[in-house]
């Protein structure tokens, strides 16, 4: 084999757009666990401090227990909010390999409203292909579900 077939790169997913509302409604949004429930998945144990730790639980594969285990990083209001995204199994191949991973909101208002990002960084590839082209997709859903959210907040 030759040396780029051991090869390894670290890539971002980024999604962005703006949202027609205040920073402070997107805000509520991101770090309500019972609005994170509506648009992401239910956290448990989730609290918006800096040390928190918290929990999602997703489908399991193989030696993974399907909990995607987090720590709340960066709390910066109606600004930045980021968190680690850890999951996954080492002896674990294609779904459910091990993941370590941080998740970063960045809030900008704009005139129309507010500029919205989302970085989810550090997957290895190709480690975590399969993780990798899930998450492209499914953050791009979850942003939808989440301008839903900020819409209709009850």
């Amino acid at each position: 084999m030759t040396d780029a077939a051991f090869k390894t790169e670290i890539q971002n997913i980024v999604v962005e757009d703006v949202l027609p509302f205040a920073p402070e409604q997107i805000w509520g949004a991101l770090t309500s666990g019972a609005m994170m429930a509506r648009w992401m998945m239910e956290p448990t144990g989730f609290e918006p401090v800096v040390g928190n730790r918290f929990t999602f639980k997703t489908s399991p594969a193989g030696a993974w227990d399907g909990f995607i285990r987090c720590e709340v990083l960066e709390v910066v209001p109606n600004q930045r909010f980021a968190y680690s995204w850890v999951g996954g199994h080492e002896d674990n191949t294609g779904y459910g390999s091990k993941l370590d991973t941080v998740v970063t909101w960045t809030l900008a208002p704009e005139s129309e409203g507010t500029r919205l990002r989302m970085v989810h960084s550090g997957f290895i590839r190709p480690t975590n292909d399969v993780a990798y082209t899930n998450m492209s997709g499914g953050w791009g859903k979850c942003l939808d579900r989440l301008e839903t959210a900020v819409a209709q907040p009850d």
